[in-house]
């Protein structure tokens, strides 16, 4: 899928099962340690909180909207 920039968009796996995700950043730009940092949480070596300074960054930002629950 295309998602224009500044677009609303959620994405998740079901609970039964492994996930796969693969995504195509352009314009290119080095986010790396982004999704590095989301490895080191989903293995328990770092806490959300640690990635308030990576969106920042790389342009992240959460809707804390019901619909996205």
């Amino acid at each position: 899928m295309v998602i224009p920039p500044g677009a609303v968009r959620a994405f998740g796996a079901t609970t039964d099962g492994p996930a796969e995700f693969l995504a195509v950043l352009t314009p290119g730009i080095v986010r790396f340690e982004y999704f590095r940092q989301l490895g080191r949480i989903a293995r328990g070596e770092a806490d959300w909180g640690s990635m308030d300074e990576l969106n920042d960054r790389f342009d992240v930002h959460f809707d804390g909207g019901p619909q996205w629950r």
